[in-house]
């Protein structure tokens, strides 16, 4: 980079990117920032839905263009979603734009990815109509192809907006798109970012980026956290920064309501890890070790509430008074519990055969006990997922009882929850709101503590541990105001 300085890394949540006057006046052109706009690096994802369209919804698990193409279980067609898929960028492009030449413009330089797209699968479709070429093998190159499209255009339609309003915005394109080259991400950015001036150019930067390896076969859906984290590591920056429609509070407003949910100010990545294990990503485990390693801090700061500091994610920071800092957990979650009287002696063995089933079928373990004789794993994912992953377990264990249940999984987490007492306290809460508890789990690292319980008692356990654990504390505008 030109005109080295010390500058930030900042991602935009696909939320965020949705309202462009938010963003543009909250965090691009800040009035804090008294006109100069540059120094910082902005990393996009897609607009909010539109990659859920591409591949499939994150959570209900309706199939997008690539699960349509993956997958001939489905009445419609990969055509057709892709089809509907383009007319909600047109739709998007109408509403941030406005005037026709603008959006013209705009529709033009999206039609012609998505059409190449179209192209390529439309080949690819006849060519594995041949015995010689299996479909399987290609799906995860035609997964990261699809998943470019998203940021491709938030990111380039980023740029004629800014430039529109005065800023020396630049796009910086890591799709690979018409690149022969195949390059690590590591090196993809930092061709990228070469010739950029940060003292006099805003680079906004597709958070997808083409690699050798292929980012989504490592990150999946957190590829764009991967992409944010790598540039400020290899940029050097003196902090990264999250923009989200919401603080990391201590609790989801919409449960325990927005008077008691209070931003959590300070933490550290140690916390990040646990809210990310219990699908609540602050940053991906991954994306946060490089940040880690390289003693960059992490900011999560709020879109529409540019003037808090949001809260500060460092490597070492520990709260000065042992406390519980956020509730949060996972609902839907499924407990697969194997009991074989056989596995006295031998739970290594079955632990180490159980591990490589769950991870032959792509399931995700958020937590598990032991005895003697049984081991339970709660899991996340889809209940095809489960089955398939039970039926493999009794096929290798036939004489075991193997049972299933969907439970919730609820956790207070904390830099430092060495409070003696805490977790009667938190059991005791739970109880006075009728609510039973199934297991526990509290580590020597004294970080968390989760509770399983019924699934249909999540959200009362989240307002039940956050009133006993948080609310009886005065906190103010933060748990532990950050330095701006």
């Amino acid at each position: 980079m030109n005109g080295q300085c010390e500058h930030t890394v900042e991602k935009i949540g696909g939320t965020s990117m949705l309202d462009y006057a938010a963003v543009r006046d909250n965090i691009i052109c800040h009035a804090s920032r008294q006109g100069d706009w540059y120094r910082r690096i902005f990393v996009v994802s897609a607009y909010g839905g539109i990659t859920d369209r591409l591949l499939e919804h994150k959570k209900s698990g309706r199939p997008g263009v690539y699960a349509l193409f993956a997958s001939s279980e489905s009445e419609r067609t990969w055509r057709e979603e892709l089809s509907v898929l383009r007319q909600e960028m047109h739709d998007l492009n109408q509403r941030l734009f406005g005037d026709p030449l603008s959006v013209e413009r705009a529709n033009r330089f999206i039609d012609e990815r998505i059409e190449s797209a179209r192209e390529c699968l439309r080949n690819l479709e006849q060519l594995c109509r041949h015995g010689h070429f299996s479909l399987a093998s290609h799906l995860a190159t035609v997964r990261e192809m699809l998943a470019s499209l998203g940021e491709a255009q938030s990111a380039w339609n980023m740029v004629q907006l800014l430039q529109r309003d005065g800023v020396n915005a630049r796009f910086i394109d890591l799709t690979g798109w018409q690149d022969e080259e195949h390059l690590g991400l590591d090196e993809r950015i930092q061709r990228a970012l070469g010739g950029v001036d940060l003292a006099t150019e805003l680079p906004i930067v597709t958070g997808y980026a083409h690699t050798r390896d292929g980012l989504m076969a490592s990150f999946d859906r957190g590829y764009s956290e991967m992409t944010f984290s790598r540039a400020a590591v290899v940029s050097g920056a003196r902090e990264a920064v999250i923009h989200k429609e919401f603080h990391l509070s201590s609790a989801d407003p919409r449960i325990v309501g927005e008077e008691h949910a209070v931003p959590i100010g300070r933490t550290n990545y140690d916390v990040a890890d646990q809210l990310a294990n219990l699908g609540m990503e602050a940053i991906h485990p991954k994306a946060a070790k490089g940040l880690r390693q390289s003693n960059i801090a992490l900011r999560v700061k709020n879109t529409f509430e540019p003037e808090h500091a949001g809260t500060l994610i460092t490597p070492d920071y520990v709260s000065e008074t042992p406390r519980a800092e956020i509730i949060a957990g996972s609902r839907g979650v499924y407990a697969l519990e194997l009991f074989d009287q056989d596995m006295a002696g031998q739970i290594d063995v079955y632990d180490r055969e159980i591990l490589g089933t769950i991870r032959r079928f792509r399931g995700q373990i958020i937590a598990k006990d032991i005895n003697a004789n049984t081991i339970t794993h709660y899991l996340g994912g889809n209940l095809k997922t489960i089955k398939r992953i039970r039926q493999a377990l009794q096929d290798t264990f036939p004489d075991a009882e193997i049972d299933q249940k969907k439970v919730s999984i609820v956790s207070a987490i904390g830099s430092d929850l060495q409070v003696t007492g805490i977790l009667a306290k938190a059991v005791s809460g739970l109880a006075s709101y009728d609510i039973g508890v199934q297991a526990m789990h509290q580590s020597m690292r004294q970080v968390d503590m989760q509770f399983v319980i019924e699934d249909g008692d999540f959200e009362a356990a989240v307002k039940a541990l956050h009133e006993c654990l948080v609310e009886v504390h005065d906190h103010g505008a933060a748990i532990c105001l950050a330095q701006a």
